[in-house]
């Protein structure tokens, strides 16, 4: 039995890059938090990204739909639809916002890196019987 390439880890690769673009837009949000006229940004979510990519089931029954999709491009950066407030100098940061956003990367992070440690152990002990 041949062993097939195993998509996992260019799964979470391209979630962590796309965390390491949520964090950078985060960290500039917060930068900006005092600039008259900023608009908070904020970056597509990793759903609508998978969405693109050209992962897909590998079909064995012509009977069986095809799946697919575009490239992975990068995450598209785009002004906030969420602000809480606007000040009156136009800035549309929310602080509390970011930090929460900030909060659910670390999360992100922290799951990606589990799972991927978890699939290689499983993967080193499958090759070590």
């Amino acid at each position: 039995m041949a062993l097939g390439p195993i998509y996992l880890f260019d799964l979470a690769s391209q979630q962590a890059n796309w965390l390491s673009v949520r964090q950078a837009t985060v960290a500039r949000n917060i930068a900006n938090a005092n600039t008259p006229g900023y608009g908070a940004l904020d970056v597509q979510p990793f759903q609508n990204v998978l969405d693109k990519t050209a992962l897909g089931m590998t079909a064995t029954n012509v009977r069986h739909i095809a799946l697919g999709g575009a490239d992975l491009a990068s995450a598209a950066v785009s002004k906030s639809a969420q602000n809480w407030e606007v000040t009156g100098s136009g800035n549309s940061v929310s602080v509390e916002q970011e930090l929460m956003k900030s909060g659910d990367v670390n999360r992100g992070f922290s799951l990606n890196t589990s799972v991927v440690k978890a699939f290689n152990r499983m993967l080193l002990e499958s090759v070590k019987s």
